[in-house]
């Protein structure tokens, strides 16, 4: 067994917003890798239009940077605990882990559910307190904090031996003491020289493990992973290994090592790097690539079973092909399945209806980046509310169960707490830091949470933090009771007028401007009471010889209440779609017309 000692490893883990992606600029800009007049900007590493508008990483990414003509090659994580299997695909690549924690909100949970697959995979951590030149950083406390985390993690002694550095991201600078200012990221690296292992190399023909998927248009899929025994080069044949132990011969057409932001052609790569390589026309995540000289599988990625789904279908509103370039069955399931290439723990499934999909995902979130992805994308289609995903297990039926923290002010525990408790969640723990912020720690079922978020940021006014992770399994309760009120339904198509807008604002809060089309059957506003009633919003006011020509102009309207993606997906109840198009998001009944709603009704009372 022999070592590569030019090059290290290491996977980031961080939670959402503790300076992750900005400690990796830091790393790319201080290793010269960009030229002296090249802008490049901030958050480098997040290229997705999305990821930088929800300032979250979304997709694992790898870079790299030399330091004392050591190659390190950086492997950027999600910290969102809805994009969990992106870690667990990639974290395979690394041999030793950088734990960021903020020097302000310390550990958090997606910090617990990273940090223990990666100690039991065995990486060698490092652990960065970022963010300490923030007013009310709290150093001594978060290092304390993570320490008891490694405490309940470790599988090993040795694991509890962690160097500690400080950071502060934004200024580009570490130190091995708080009390002294770093000068630049140099500290980092020696310890990632010093603390992380190089890679092991093993004897015998290639073998590599295939961790991530990108495509090309001229390239076509580009297979990336970590070499693990021999090396590669261009015109090499390779067998590819499957999930069901399938056999397939290729020749490889071009290796790529990374450098920066760059993926630079190569004609030779040993083991212990990381590489990128093209002219496999049939892999996946997961499979092997070795030399036909000798054909072992390495162990395939485990990733975490869904816990929500919802139903994908195409759109069959009356507005249905006016906006999107995509909008037929055949389309939508293609796109569907080719999503599940790179993105493993999405599960897509087909329905009785050949026009229906199930999608299965690991959160509310995980769906709605990738409907929003399809939506930009050209898509047009139609999507149900999230359900949690039960099953039967020994005869019982089981649902998952997540641990929900809240940081929030203590003027908000009891609206929270009330609210909570109607969504059966259980108080486990709550801590106040005396200056009154709080912290609540409640156990609740997955469905529980679908919708709950559009009522926290009501209920703390925008000042609060929640945050998630998976606990398990655990028996049926029992139905939730919903506490929505009901909707301001369109009884006619057309155009929304002023006064027919006015009109529904009498009844309640509305969700469209004046001009905006609407059909019967789509939803334009929220009723004050719990029933749902038809609305015309398109009445215009009747003409009379006594009616001055601005007479309109006198008539204010209420702003109305814009949903996103995300807070559609959460209001919407199980009898509603969202209808997605590339421009519009549009919430509708399932049955457009009055008539078949009551219909419908006297067909449930009947069935009671």
């Amino acid at each position: 067994m022999n070592y590569r000692t030019d090059i290290r490893n290491i996977a980031i883990i961080a939670h959402v917003d503790h300076g992750k992606t900005t400690l990796v600029d830091a790393l790319l800009k201080q290793s010269h890798i960009f030229r002296d007049n090249q802008n490049v900007g901030e958050l480098v590493m997040d290229q997705n239009a999305l990821e930088r508008e929800k300032g979250i990483t979304i997709m694992a990414k790898n870079t790299a940077v030399m330091y004392r003509d050591v190659k390190i090659n950086i492997i950027d994580t999600p910290g969102h605990a809805d994009f969990g299997g992106e870690v667990e695909r990639v974290i395979s690549m690394a041999d030793g882990c950088l734990l960021l924690v903020d020097a302000v909100e310390g550990p958090m949970p997606q910090t617990r559910f990273v940090l223990r697959h990666a100690l039991d995979r065995g990486l060698v951590p490092i652990v960065v307190i970022n963010k300490i030149d923030r007013r009310n950083a709290r150093v001594n406390d978060v290092l304390r904090l993570t320490q008891d985390l490694f405490l309940d993690l470790a599988t090993r002694v040795d694991q509890l031996d962690f160097p500690v550095l400080y950071a502060s991201g934004k200024e580009g600078t570490v130190s091995a003491d708080p009390s002294i200012s770093g000068v630049d990221v140099a500290p980092l690296c020696e310890a990632i020289l010093t603390r992380v292992p190089p890679p092991r190399v093993e004897d015998g023909p290639f073998q590599m493990l295939v961790s991530n998927l990108d495509f090309d248009n001229h390239k076509g899929k580009i297979a990336i992973g970590r070499i693990w025994r021999g090396s590669v080069a261009p015109r090499q044949p390779v067998v590819c290994m499957g999930a069901d132990g399938t056999f397939t011969s290729h020749e490889i057409s071009g290796v790529f090592t990374y450098l920066g932001l760059a993926r630079l052609s190569t004609e030779w790569v040993e083991a212990g790097d990381i590489v990128a390589v093209t002219g496999l026309k049939e892999v996946s995540i997961g499979d092997t690539l070795s030399s036909p000289e000798r054909i072992e599988a390495l162990p395939r990625i485990k990733i975490s079973e869904p816990t929500v789904e919802m139903t994908v279908c195409v759109n069959t509103s009356p507005f249905t092909g006016r906006e999107g370039d995509y909008c037929t069955t055949r389309q939508l399931r293609a796109r569907l399945f080719r999503e599940m290439e790179t993105n493993l723990s999405l599960r897509v499934q087909e329905t009785h209806s050949a026009d229906t999909f199930l999608l299965k995902g690991r959160g509310e979130l995980h769906l709605a980046v990738l409907i929003e992805s399809m939506r930009r994308e050209g898509y047009e289609f139609e999507v149900s509310r999230p359900q949690a995903i039960t099953k039967m297990v020994e005869g019982t039926l089981v649902e998952p169960v997540e641990q929900l923290i809240i940081d929030t002010r203590e003027q908000h525990v009891g609206v929270l707490t009330e609210a909570l408790s109607r969504r059966q969640a259980e108080l486990t723990d709550m801590r106040s830091d005396g200056n009154e912020n709080v912290r609540l720690e409640f156990r609740i079922p997955t469905k529980g949470l679908i919708g709950f978020r559009n009522t926290f940021l009501n209920a703390t006014r925008g000042d609060g933090v929640m945050n998630t992770l998976f606990l398990g399994y655990e028996p049926w309760r029992k139905d939730l009771q919903s506490s929505r009120s009901g909707v301001l339904v369109a009884s006619e198509e057309g155009k929304a007028t002023t006064h027919g807008i006015g009109n529904a604002q009498g009844r309640g809060v509305t969700f469209i401007d004046p001009g905006t089309a609407v059909y019967e059957g789509m939803i334009v506003g929220l009723n004050s009471r719990s029933q749902d009633i038809a609305v015309n919003v398109c009445k215009e006011k009747k003409k009379t010889n006594m009616r001055a020509s601005t007479a309109d102009i006198a008539l204010k309207l209420q702003p109305p209440v814009k949903l996103s993606l995300e807070q559609s997906l959460d209001f919407i109840s199980e009898d509603e779609l969202v209808e997605v198009t590339p421009h519009s998001v549009r919430l509708r009944k399932r049955l457009l017309t009055q008539q078949q709603r009551l219909r419908a009704a006297g067909q449930r009372n009947d069935v009671k």
